[in-house]
């Protein structure tokens, strides 16, 4: 059955409460976990799953993305038939480039729905991470008779700042939604979505065509919440780890989850491979006078300085006397001799000088943007 589907992601997603992160790439193309971007976890569940046929929407920003995706060699996507669909924006002077949301994303590219042969979709976004496949979701979608199956986990804690694109699913027994909250202040129920839902193919384009016709543009707002009560939709409960890119706070707590034996299990699973682009670098060097404790150190690092509980990406130098603790160091950053660093992320080239010192707070992090020199 699960060869009956097709994937459609949506990296169009963008958010002011990433900041420094998405100045100049989208959320799909955020680095995660020591050499990951965030659409390498849905990608690679797609792929896990057995769907061949992968189309990725693309809007503003999404040169970083089209450059690591490439033509999905990596994931086994590199196909004759079917395979991955790049569906950047069709630029003209009446389209710049920028959805008004994904309704009118997923109606540009109408006709690449229409010419896939299968007869399921999986809708998702790109900023949502967790590993599964979606054979069993589409079995309780076909046994249930639903029109839509969302997929959802249980999220007792939540900070009204950092909420963006929260979507609470109200279900009765049997798993049918009777109500859904979006971005609520207060929310009633723990069932927030994973920002995946499957559906037939026909009924997604007959959605997308009359909410377009209507001027609407929000696929949540417009659709579900207004035709929750006429659609038979049902929840598809998800019981591992999900991380949700979608704040600072948010992205620093997720990348902070690594460090934790368990979460990392869950999210790195031996039979489920989380899949990137392979970058050829020499292992991690370790100098005379290197401490680390507690860390992910990704290839390339060369270390002579004190560092734990810190993430740091491919390429990243810490000097002989520098101390980095509690920090996220992306591709390529170079921290001099005697830095003090914690509760930092520095993105891509950063350069700190010798002597310098940055220290933030746990739920308000340093973020400094790529290529800054401080």
């Amino acid at each position: 059955m699960i060869h009956d589907t097709f994937a459609l992601i949506y990296t169009g997603d963008n958010t002011p409460l990433l900041r420094e992160l998405t100045l100049s790439r989208s959320v799909a193309a955020v680095p995660f976990g020591g050499r990951y971007r965030c659409i390498d976890f849905i990608l690679s569940d797609i792929v896990n799953s057995g769907i061949n046929n992968v189309g990725v929407i693309m809007q503003k920003n999404y040169h970083s993305l089209m450059d690591h995706l490439g033509s999905g060699k990596e994931w086994d996507l590199n196909r004759k038939h079917d395979g991955m669909f790049i569906l950047p924006p069709f630029m003209t002077k009446d389209n710049t480039g920028v959805f008004r949301g994904d309704i009118e994303a997923i109606h540009s590219v109408i006709t690449y729905i229409r010419r896939s042969q299968q007869k399921y979709v999986l809708f998702t976004g790109s900023h949502t991470i967790f590993n599964t496949t979606f054979e069993d979701m589409l079995i309780q979608h076909i046994t249930t008779g639903a029109d839509i199956t969302i997929m959802y986990n249980n999220e007792p804690h939540f900070n009204p700042e950092d909420q963006n694109r929260d979507l609470r699913l109200i279900m009765r027994e049997g798993e049918r939604v009777t109500e859904m909250e979006w971005n609520p202040y207060r929310p009633r129920t723990n069932a927030r979505s994973c920002d995946a839902m499957i559906m037939e193919k026909k009924l997604l384009e007959y959605l997308i065509e009359e909410a377009y016709a209507r001027g609407d543009s929000d696929f949540t707002r417009d659709i579900l919440q207004r035709l929750c009560g006429t659609l038979k939709i049902y929840g598809w409960r998800y019981d591992g780890y999900v991380a949700r890119l979608d704040s600072i706070n948010t992205y620093y707590k997720c990348s902070m989850d690594m460090l934790n034996v368990n979460y990392a299990r869950d999210l790195y699973k031996h039979d489920s491979p989380i899949v990137t682009k392979v970058k050829d670098q020499l292992s991690a060097k370790y100098g005379p006078n290197a401490d680390v404790c507690n860390s992910m150190l990704a290839d390339g690092c060369i270390i002579d300085g004190a560092v734990s509980d810190s993430i740091l990406f491919r390429g990243v130098t810490v000097a002989e006397g520098a101390k980095v603790t509690n920090s996220i160091l992306l591709q390529g950053t170079s921290v001099g001799a005697g830095v003090v660093l914690d509760h930092v992320i520095c993105d891509k080239n950063c350069v700190i000088r010798p002597g310098r010192s940055l220290i933030g707070y746990e739920n308000f992090p340093i973020v400094l943007k790529k290529g800054q020199t401080v």
